[in-house]
């Protein structure tokens, strides 16, 4: 089978079928998605080396549970060892012994086939269609602000960045009924969210709004939001850092200990209520997708994901 293979640099090369053993599935690729983590990776972050993708919906071709096969679903993509401490408390994504699809210690989604444990996977209901469903990893680590920050109708809430999950984050916070603003860079693609409940705004007009929100959720994917996310906040408010990227961040607590700043970080999500949000066509997050491409041109692919003004890329066999 093809596989997108990152070892110091990307290639495409022809690998073994995986094998799914103990209590994994076998899973055919439909289409999985090239997100920021892809590309950071690339560039050193987190070390992993390996076939990449944590992106994916596909076909279940062999379970330990036969009627999943002929299933198609989706996958968290944190598969734990379901023994430990964390995960006798629920707290799977925090297992210490945990590989990562695509990012530690896993191959990932980017090949023709690929594993999970069986308790990772999710059904995607037929309402969905395989680019919503390729998304919902994304889309449920959005869900997971919502998980941990008690958002309500009267709270002015900032997301920072423009960019994929930016954009997913404004979406799923928007259904949350907040008074919402996305300030980013590019007023294309912020315009995409357009007939959302949102105020956009260009990030140097941002600069002028010190202390003006309740919840700032930083997306940028760069160190310099981190700073601009610290003025954004009120005093007793709430910084989410979503941001992922290879490199350092300068850090002076004084503003978060005198403004009793709360920071929370924030990972991924269940898949339940992403799962549902697509269900319902409450959200729309295919108006993101602007690529498709084979997966054996996967080196054209990321090079059009790096693309300034480039979205959502994604792979298929």
């Amino acid at each position: 089978m093809k596989a997108l293979v990152f070892d110091s640099q990307l290639r495409i090369e022809d690998q073994p079928k995986p094998m799914a053993r103990g209590r994994e599935c076998l899973i055919r690729l439909l289409k999985a998605g090239i997100c920021n983590t892809d590309l950071e990776i690339t560039k050193g972050y987190f070390g992993f080396t390996g076939v990449l993708g944590h992106e994916f919906v596909g076909i279940v071709e062999s379970s330990p549970t036969a009627s999943l096969v002929g299933k198609r679903v989706v996958g968290e993509i944190n598969a734990a060892c379901q023994a430990c401490e964390y995960c006798r408390k629920g707290l799977q994504r925090h297992c210490p012994e945990r590989t990562v699809l695509g990012i530690l210690r896993r191959d990932g989604a980017f090949r023709e086939f690929l594993t999970l444990p069986e308790e990772n996977l999710h059904v995607v209901p037929a309402a969905i269609s395989d680019e919503e469903a390729v998304l919902t990893e994304p889309i449920a680590a959005a869900c997971e602000i919502l998980d941990q920050v008690s958002i309500g109708p009267e709270q002015q809430v900032a997301v920072l960045g423009d960019g994929k999950l930016g954009l997913l984050i404004s979406m799923v916070l928007g259904s949350a009924g907040c008074q919402l603003t996305l300030i980013g860079k590019h007023p294309a693609k912020m315009d995409r969210l357009k007939d959302y409940p949102l105020r956009r705004l260009a990030i140097e007009v941002a600069r002028s709004l010190d202390r003006s929100f309740d919840v700032v959720v930083e997306a940028t994917g760069s160190p310099q939001g981190w700073e601009l996310a610290l003025r954004l906040v009120k005093p007793l408010g709430t910084v989410v850092l979503k941001s992922t990227f290879h490199g350092q961040i300068a850090f002076n607590p004084a503003a978060i200990v005198v403004d009793e700043i709360t920071v929370v970080g924030s990972r991924c999500g269940r898949f339940e209520p992403a799962l549902a949000l697509l269900a319902k066509k409450t959200i729309h997050p295919v108006r993101l997708l602007q690529h498709t491409l084979p997966l054996q041109e996967g080196l054209r692919a990321f090079e059009l994901a790096k693309q300034p003004g480039v979205l959502k890329v994604l792979l298929e066999p």
